[in-house]
């Protein structure tokens, strides 16, 4: 499990279809959290990119539904999409990305998954993001 007494976690993911992490918990007396993700593969982002995007978990599969047709460029994901709490932008091998977002938006009695929204990644490429008590 991802969790420090820190605002910030790091994650990675490789030439496989897994975070590094399958939970991540955000501690209530955060005022912003920053997500530091790493593609620790080989693959191009065309060829086995991930990012990492966090929403309500009711809302992750229209999400990745509505990304799919968005291509590359907009990172899969619809533009301007109000249901995306955070994201960072697809990655490929050997770089890394960091996103940071306003723990405002977070309620600890709402359930919370962060995925890959690289089409057909959704469903093996989630876990959970947990706001502390």
């Amino acid at each position: 499990m991802a969790s420090a007494n820190t605002c910030e976690v790091a994650i990675s993911a490789g030439d496989s279809w897994s975070y590094s992490t399958k939970t991540i918990s955000v501690p209530s007396d955060c005022e912003e959290f920053t997500v530091n993700f790493e593609h620790t593969g080989k693959l191009s982002k065309e060829g086995l990119g991930h990012n990492w995007v966090l929403a309500k978990t009711a809302d992750v599969n229209a999400i990745a539904q509505d990304g799919g047709t968005q291509g590359l460029e907009n990172d899969f994901l619809k533009q301007d999409d109000d249901r995306v709490i955070a994201h960072t932008p697809i990655i490929g091998g050997g770089e890394n990305t960091s996103t940071t977002f306003n723990t405002s938006a977070l309620d600890a009695k709402e359930n919370y998954t962060f995925f890959c929204s690289f089409p057909g990644h959704t469903f093996m490429m989630r876990g959970t993001l947990k706001v502390e008590n």
